[in-house]
């Protein structure tokens, strides 16, 4: 899906951005940044992330954030208000693959990683992103969870309790904060072209096409992180004023067509991934 032409709206919002050197998090960083909102773009990769700000120009600032660090994701969330006076978006976006393999095989400091990268930094960028949002008594708070979150069999082990667990702690954020003005959802995409689903398909980080190609192959529909900015800037604009604790799934039916079949294990290494290469590794 291509980005619509901007209508403004986002108009007059603050937004942080995790993960948004590159993929799903640089795509919505310059998405809401079109549609008139300020950006921070925090990632732990230099390079791209400046990039990407360059890019997006005078809207957006550069951030190196380490979500693993508390003390990171908070200062990002600081920058934005120091530099433009409130917070209205939090995206807290980053993720990796994480510990692979069979159950009995996965390695325990690759799992803890994989929890420290992808559900503890949630929790970090909600915590902080409250503590401005809730005495403004607006703000809309946005965690990538994964088809892997909904459904089991779909990605590895770590990354599937992660994801999961980010739906569940959505749910209670939401919960906690709906009297005070405060909204929070989640998006779980299927697999979407980003580097690192292209290294995972193909070898080659530059090929999306391969990835794009394989999911037209695979569920009748080629993906596109346009798919996964678009359904962001929905729930970051005042549109999706009365949602809050909701999953939006973003898969074209992956997770429901029950004919679809399961994967191997290699397969799932790539599948219900949504990162956006904020660790390689």
């Amino acid at each position: 899906m291509a980005p619509q032409d901007s209508t403004g709206r986002l108009a007059g919002k603050i937004a942080v951005v995790t993960g948004a050197a590159s993929g799903i998090g640089a795509t919505s960083a310059k998405r809401f940044a079109a549609e008139g909102a300020k950006v921070i773009v925090a990632d732990v990769q230099v390079d791209l992330g400046r990039r990407v700000a360059d890019e997006i120009g005078g809207a957006a600032r550069f951030v190196e954030c380490d979500v693993t660090d508390e003390g990171a994701v908070e200062a990002a969330i600081r920058r934005a208000v120091d530099e433009w006076g409130r917070l209205d978006v939090m995206f807290n976006n980053a993720g990796v693959v994480g510990a692979v393999g069979p159950i009995e095989d996965t390695d325990s400091a690759a799992w803890r990683r994989t929890i420290d990268v992808l559900l503890n930094s949630v929790f970090y960028g909600c915590k902080h992103a409250a503590r401005v949002m809730v005495p403004q008594g607006s703000g809309s708070i946005i965690n990538t969870s994964s088809i892997a979150g909904v459904i089991g069999g779909v990605g590895p082990h770590g990354y599937t309790a992660a994801k999961t667990a980010v739906v569940g702690l959505t749910k209670s954020i939401a919960a906690e904060l709906a009297a005070k003005g405060v909204r929070c959802n989640a998006i779980a995409p299927g697999t979407i072209p980003t580097a690192l689903t292209a290294d995972l398909v193909s070898g080659d980080a530059s090929n999306l096409a391969a990835v794009a190609e394989q999911t037209r192959q695979r569920f009748g529909k080629a993906s596109d992180v346009a798919d996964i900015a678009n359904a962001a800037l929905y729930l970051a604009s005042d549109e999706a004023g009365f949602i809050s604790g909701h999953t939006l799934v973003v898969d074209y039916a992956r997770s429901v067509n029950g004919g679809s079949g399961r994967f191997t294990n290699s397969e799932a290494s790539m599948i219900g991934i949504a990162t956006t290469g904020h660790d390689r590794r």
